[in-house]
């Protein structure tokens, strides 16, 4: 199996607290776990996104199953997933390596901050 590299950087960034101006704010958390069904990579993360309130408005976690969209029907359920707004209970999300989910949160945080600081 092929380690992937971007995994020690993630883990170094557990814990880390990252300004994004005018109050909002990244926060990070990575530790290795046990790989199963629910988390094969053996990577447990929550990326989120906080609001000047401390509200989080972007995240993506494998801290608990997400139902697929009605038309993957008959699917596993998955642990990996994104919240895209607050209320958002989660959407599947594709895990395929670290520096792959570091890419997609920092493109979403992008998009967002420029929708909420217009």
């Amino acid at each position: 199996m092929k380690i992937d590299p971007v995994i020690e950087v993630l883990l170094d960034l557990d814990g880390a607290r990252i300004d994004q101006g005018d109050g909002y704010q990244i926060i990070v958390e990575a530790w290795l776990v046990t790989a199963s069904a629910a988390i094969p990579h053996g990577l447990h993360y929550s990326l989120s996104l906080h609001n000047p309130d401390g509200k989080r408005i972007l995240g993506y976690d494998n801290a608990h199953a997400v139902k697929p969209p009605k038309k993957y029907a008959g699917r596993v359920r998955t642990y990996d997933h994104k919240h895209r707004h607050p209320a958002d209970r989660g959407v599947p999300y594709e895990f395929t390596n670290a520096q792959q989910l570091l890419n997609d949160f920092f493109a979403d945080v992008t998009k967002v901050l420029q929708e909420v600081k217009r």
